[in-house]
Order: structure tokens, then sequence, then C-alpha cells
């Protein structure tokens, strides 16, 4: 029985103990957890100001380059690449079309005055052609001039007074978004190239060096294919373009085109004609007559063996 007192004493104990023990375990994790949500409170309230501190600076750095942008586009205003000026800040490629009736044998006088005209304004002939009459006289031609585009009006009125205006139009091509875009792309290429620049003065490896001058040469391509463009366009907008046609007035037909000779000469050019063609048809359809020819031969052959057999039965 003391036996039994002592193990139950024991046991109850053993039993209190390991309840103490896990209380106290209890207690020190969740005063751990409590502690470490705490220091976490702590760094993500520290950490907010931070946040806030970035995001105002990210926020100063984009209206800096808005305003630097604006800047630039403002700075552009009125003016092109190669320098070239153009009025009210828009790129415009104008381009005009005359036709002239000049007076008879004035041609080759209003050709050399065109000429003319376009040298003493700074401008020159990008085409001319010239075309002569049954007689071999030049009555008529078109020239090309381009003239500098402050120029192009006054210049447009001195060729309407060359000769009689027959008919005229002009037309006016606004260039300058695509001018604009073009600049844009320029300069977005030439911070690639710089950038690659930078790139294969860094880079150690071989590989990667031939890697970056590959893409630096892609990139350089575009650069001059835009240039290209640019000058293309600086070329159209700075020199106008006057298309002129001109010509004498046309010979007025008289009535000796309507006497004998004339109608001889159609009445026998008709029947040449009607003979050429019976001689076309005649050549074309040998082949049938030479058919048709055979048929008749071997037709009357019968014919002919079948009277002689006739005949021959008769006499018997």
């Amino acid at each position: 029985m003391k036996i039994k007192g002592s193990l139950s004493k024991l046991l109850f104990i053993l039993l209190s103990s390991i309840f103490v023990f896990g209380m106290i375990f209890t207690g020190c994790f969740k005063s751990s957890a409590a502690g470490e949500e705490a220091v976490m409170e702590e760094a993500e309230v520290s950490r907010e100001p931070d946040m806030a501190m970035a995001k105002e600076a990210q926020e100063e750095m984009t209206s800096e380059e808005g305003f630097a942008e604006e800047e630039n586009i403002a700075g552009d205003t009125g003016s092109k690449y190669g320098e070239v000026p153009v009025a009210g800040g828009r790129k415009v490629i104008k381009t005009a079309y005359i036709e002239l009736e000049v007076e008879a044998g004035k041609f080759e006088g209003t050709l050399f005055e065109l000429i003319s005209l376009a040298e003493q304004n700074g401008g020159f002939v990008s085409n001319s052609q010239s075309y002569s009459d049954s007689e071999g006289n030049l009555t008529s031609g078109s020239v090309t001039i381009r003239i500098p585009s402050n120029k192009y009006n006054s210049a447009l009125n001195r060729v309407k007074e060359m000769g009689t205006v027959k008919s005229t139009s002009s037309t006016g091509q606004d260039v300058t978004q695509e001018y604009t875009d073009l600049e844009s792309r320029l300069r977005n290429y030439e911070v690639q190239r710089e950038a690659l620049r930078d790139l294969m003065e860094k880079s150690n490896k071989v590989s990667d060096s031939l890697e970056v001058q590959r893409e630096l040469s892609n990139v350089q391509e575009q650069i001059e294919v835009i240039k290209g463009r640019m000058d293309y366009l600086d070329d159209l907008v700075s020199f106008s373009t006057i298309e002129v046609y001109f010509h004498e007035p046309e010979p007025i037909k008289t009535a000796s085109d309507w006497g004998f000779v004339k109608a001889l000469k159609r009445g026998l050019r008709g029947a040449v004609s009607m003979f050429n063609g019976i001689a076309m048809v005649l050549i074309a359809t040998i082949p049938v007559w030479i058919l048709a020819g055979i048929i008749i031969v071997i037709v009357w052959q019968s014919i002919r063996a079948r009277k002689r057999r006739r005949a021959r039965k008769e006499q018997k």
C-alpha cells in the first residue's frame, strides 16, 4: 500500500512538472512571436517614409524629364534638321503645275526665260523636254524648275505672265508630323549608340564585343536611313517645284485638206487596204482549198471508174 501511495505521488509530481514546463514554453513562444511582430511593424513603419521619399524623388525626376522634353520641343519649333528655316514652324512641300500658250515663234525664247528665272532666284532646272512639229520646228515642251520656298509665289506669278494660262494647279503637302517622328527616332537611336559604345568599352569577352558591334552596326544603319530621309524632306521643303508645260498655238486647218487630191489618196489607200485584206484571207484559207481540191478529185475519179465499169458490162 505504501508503494502504491508513493507511485501515485510520483506520477502526480511528474504530470505537474510537465504541465508547468508546457505553460512556460507556450508563454516564451508567444512573447518571442510578439517581439518579432513588433520588430516587423517597426521595420515597416521605418520603411514607409523611405518609400515615400523614393516615390517623391521619382516623381520629381519624371517631372524634370517632362519639363526638359517640353523645353526641347519648344526649342525645336521654327527650326529643322540641317538648319533649314520653315515659316510658322510647319514643313510644307509646295508643288505647282501650269499650262501656258505662248505666241507663235516664241517657244525657244520662253524656254530660255524659264531657265533664267530659275537661276536668278537661286534655283535650278531639274527636267526639260522639247517637241517639234511636222516641219521640224520646236513648238511645245515642258520644264520643271526648283525654286527656293521663300520665292515660290513671286516666281509662280512671273511664269503666269509669260503666256496665256490654260490650266493651273498647286498642292501643299504638310510633312511636319513625319519630320517630328523622324527627329524623335533619331534621338532614340543616338542614345542607343552611345550606350552600346560604352558597353563595348567595358566588355572583356570577344563574343560580347562582337555581339555589341553587330547591334551597334544595326543602330548606325538606322541612323543613316533616318538622316537620309530627313535630308530628302529638307530638300523638298527648301525648294518648291514648278512644272510648266507650254506650247505655241495649234495651226488652223485649211479647206485644201478636203480637195480632190486628198480624196483620191484616201480612196487609193482604201482600195489597197481592201486588196490586202482579200490576199490575207486567201493565204489563210489555202489549206482548206487544197483539202477541198483533193476531195473533188477523189470523187471525180470514183464517178469515172463507175461509168467505165457500166460501159464494159453493157458491151458484154
